[in-house]
C-alpha cells in the first residue's frame, strides 16, 4: 500500500506526458519509449484525489473545512486570521474556487480515463461510474448548473456547456444503475479484472461496490425529497434499489493508499490540522476552535461526544464567536484556552479518510423512511445513525443509547415532535468535523438545525446557500458560464 505514494508520482508525470489519449494499454505510441497509465495505476491515485477533495492537503481550502465554518462548527482562536473571507461570507469567483478546479482537473479526469470500453475491465468501468457520479452530485450540490455531458473531453471540448442540475442528477442515477449492471456483467466474465490491492477503498470487494452506488442513490434521492412533483419519480427509483437487492453501506465508506508518519504521506486531515511528521501540532490546530453555540448545544443535551469533536482544555471548554473582531484583553480565547479539533476526529498520520460515512448513510435512511419512501423504521436509522457516530469518534456505541433514549426534543425519537428536524440536527452533529457540507446543503434545503446563528461580519442576514463559478472557469469558459447567481438568495434547485 505504501508505494501507492510512489505510484501517484509516477502516474502524475504519464498523465503529464501523454494526456490526450484514452487508452489502457496504448498511452503512448512510442514502442520505444513505452508509457502504460493501467487502471490499476490510476484507481489509488483517483481515489487519493477523491479524499483531498473532501479535506485536501496542508492549506487547502476544500469542502469539509468549507462545511464546518457555513454550518457554525468552526470558528477562529485569538492571534489568526485564517478564516475571515469565510466569516465574511466572501461571494465573489475566487471564494473555494478549488472545489471547482480540483475535481474537475484532477479527480473527474483520473475516474473519467478509467471508463472506457476495454475488454475485461467491467469492475474498473464501475467504479468510474460510481465515483464520477459522487463528485457530480457535490459539483451540483454547490454550484447547481455545471459542465456534465460535454465535461472531461480535454482536447476536444475545452469549452463544454452548461447542463440543467436537476437533469444531471437524473443521468447520475442513470449511470449508476449502469454501473450495477457492469459489476454483474463482469461477475459473469471470467476474464474480467479485479481492482483487488489498487482498490484503496473497498480491495475490489464489488458487493461492497453496489452498497457503495446504492448508498450515492440514496444522497442523490433524499436531496429531492421535498421538491413537489417528485415523489413518483422517487419511489420508483427506490424500488428499484430494493429489487437490486444489496441494499447501503453497513460501515463507514473509507479510503487509505498506506498512510504513514512521513512526509507527504499523512491523512490529509491530520496534516492540515493535527502534527507534523515532528510531532508539532501545526498552526491550523491552533487557529481551528470551536463556536459557543455548538457547545452549548452539545452541553445542554448531555452529549458526551462534545470530548472527542472537540479538545477539552484544562479550563473547560469554550468557543469563539465567528467574525469576532475585538478580543478580550490577555489572551483568554487562545490556546490552551479554547476548544480546538478533538481527538475523535485527529486520530493519527495513519487514520483512513471517511469518503462517507455510515452516520449520513443511517440519516440519509431515516428521512427516507420518515417519508415512506423505504419501507424500514425511521426510528431505528435515526438511532443507528447516532450509534455509528459515538462508534466513530471513539465513544463507544454501546454509550449511544444513554444519549439518544434521554427524554430531550431532538434527542429521544419519542420525545420528539418534529422528527425530519432530529434527524438533520443529529446528522449535523455527527458529520462536524468528518463531512460538514453535507449539512450545509441540508441547511438550505430544510433550514436545520433551527436558530443557527450566522457570523458577526456577515454583510447578510443569511448565509450563503451556494458558491459563485470560480474564476479559472469564467475566463477558459466564459462563453458558457451561467450569469452568476446570488449565492446567499439563488437556490439550488433542489431548495426551491
Amino acid at each position: 500500500m505504501k508505494n501507492i505514494f510512489k505510484l501517484f508520482s509516477i502516474v502524475m508525470l504519464s498523465i503529464i506526458t501523454v494526456g490526450c489519449s484514452d487508452e489502457y494499454l496504448d498511452v503512448n505510441t512510442d514502442p520505444n519509449n513505452p508509457i502504460t497509465a493501467s487502471p490499476d495505476l490510476l484507481l489509488p491515485v483517483a481515489q487519493r484525489y477523491t479524499a483531498y477533495t473532501i479535506t485536501g492537503p496542508t492549506g487547502a481550502r476544500r469542502l469539509n473545512t468549507l462545511g464546518n465554518l457555513m454550518m457554525y462548527n468552526w470558528s477562529q482562536s485569538d492571534g489568526y486570521s485564517w478564516y475571515q473571507d469565510e466569516f465574511e461570507y466572501r461571494g465573489n469567483s475566487t471564494f473555494y474556487s478549488t472545489i471547482w478546479t480540483y475535481q474537475y482537473q484532477n479527480t473527474l479526469k483520473q475516474y473519467h480515463t478509467m471508463d472506457v470500453d476495454t475488454p475485461n475491465y467491467e469492475y474498473y468501468k464501475a467504479i468510474s461510474k460510481i465515483m464520477k457520479s459522487f463528485h457530480f452530485q457535490n459539483l451540483v450540490d454547490t454550484y447547481g448548473d455545471i459542465p456534465y455531458f460535454e465535461a472531461l473531453q480535454r482536447g476536444d471540448n475545452p469549452t463544454p456547456a452548461f447542463d440543467d442540475a436537476l437533469t444531471v442528477y437524473e443521468d447520475l442515477i442513470v449511470q449508476l444503475d449502469n454501473a450495477i449492471a457492469l459489476i454483474n456483467a463482469g461477475n459473469a466474465n471470467a476474464n474480467v479484472l479485479t481492482p483487488g490491492g489498487s482498490d484503496i477503498m473497498y480491495g475490489g470487494d464489488m458487493n461492497e461496490w453496489k452498497k457503495f452506488a446504492n448508498t450515492v442513490k440514496l444522497r442523490i434521492l433524499v436531496r429531492q425529497s421535498d421538491m413537489v412533483g417528485r415523489d413518483a419519480y422517487i419511489n420508483t427509483e427506490f424500488q428499484k434499489i430494493a429489487n437490486e437487492g444489496s441494499g447501503f453501506i453497513t460501515a463507514n465508506a473509507t479510503a487509505n493508499p498506506g498512510y504513514a508518519e512521513q512526509e507527504d504521506q499523512q491523512n490529509p486531515f491530520w496534516s492540515n490540522f493535527g502534527q507534523t511528521t515532528a510531532g508539532e501540532y501545526v498552526n491550523n490546530y491552533f487557529a481551528t476552535c470551536a463556536t459557543p453555540f455548538v457547545l452549548d448545544y452539545l452541553t445542554d443535551t448531555n452529549d458526551p461526544r462534545i470530548d472527542y469533536i472537540y479538545e477539552k482544555p484544562d479550563t473547560g471548554h469554550l468557543g469563539v464567536e465567528q467574525g469576532l473582531d475585538s478580543y478580550p484583553a490577555g489572551g483568554a480565547l487562545t490556546e490552551p484556552y479554547v476548544s480546538n479539533i478533538g481527538p475523535g476526529l485527529l486520530k493519527g498520520s495513519e487514520q483512513d479518510s471517511v469518503i462517507f460515512s455510515l452516520a449520513e448513510a443511517e440519516f440519509l435512511q431515516a428521512e427516507a423512511a420518515l417519508k415512506t419512501f423505504l419501507s424500514s423504521s425511521a426510528q431505528q436509522h435515526y438511532e443507528n445513525g447516532i450509534t455509528a457516530s459515538f462508534d466513530y469518534l471513539g465513544v463507544g456505541a454501546a454509550n449511544a443509547a444513554g444519549y439518544y433514549t434521554q427524554p430531550i426534543n431532538l434527542v429521544s425519537w419519542g420525545s420528539t415532535s418534529n422528527k425530519l428536524e432530529a434527524i438533520i440536527t443529529q446528522k449535523w452533529v455527527a458529520l462536524n468535523g468528518l463531512d460538514a457540507a453535507q449539512s450545509w446543503y441540508d441547511f438550505s434545503r430544510t433550514g436545520y438545525p433551527s436558530n443557527l446563528p450566522i457570523s458577526l461580519s456577515s454583510p447578510e442576514a443569511n448565509r450563503p446557500v451556494r458558491l459563485a463559478y470560480p474564476s479559472q472557469e469564467i475566463s477558459g469558459n466564459g462563453g458558457n458560464v451561467p450569469s452568476q447567481p446570488n449565492v446567499f438568495t439563488s437556490k439550488i434547485f433542489w431548495a426551491n
